[in-house]
C-alpha cells in the first residue's frame, strides 16, 4: 500500500531536524524495516510543512501500530516531539495526517 501523509516541523528547528535525519539510529531503521516500511521518503517546504511517502505491507494503521510497540521508536518519538507543531504530550507519528491517493502512474 502506498501512503502519503503530512506533518509540520517548527520552522526555527528545521536545520536540527534535518541533521537528525542524516543520522537516523540504525536500530530505528531496523525497526522500520521489520514492520514493513519501504521506500520511506520525507519532503519539506522551507516553512517546515512536510509531505511523507511510504509503502507498507497491509495498512498504514498496522504499520504505525507495529512501530508503537518498539522501544526504540518510543525513544525516537520522544526526542522528535519538540520539533513538530503537535499537541503537547503527543508524538509526531500519532499526528500524521494521511492523504487520500487520487492518482498514480506506474
Amino acid at each position: 500500500m502506498r501512503v502519503g501523509f503530512q506533518m509540520k516541523v517548527r520552522q526555527e528547528v528545521i536545520p536540527e531536524y534535518k541533521e537528525w535525519h542524516r543520522k537516523v539510529w540504525p536500530e530505528m531503521l531496523e525497526a522500520l524495516t521489520r514492520h514493513g516500511w519501504r521506500n520511506y521518503t520525507l519532503f519539506m517546504r522551507p516553512d517546515g510543512l512536510m509531505f511523507g511517502y511510504v509503502e507498507v505491507d497491509g495498512t498504514f494503521e498496522a504499520a504505525l501500530e507495529g512501530m508503537a510497540g518498539e522501544e526504540i521508536n518510543t525513544k525516537w518519538q520522544e526526542m522528535m516531539a519538540p520539533y513538530f507543531e503537535i499537541p503537547e504530550g503527543s508524538f509526531a507519528d500519532q499526528n500524521m495526517i494521511e492523504l487520500e491517493e487520487v492518482f498514480h502512474l506506474d
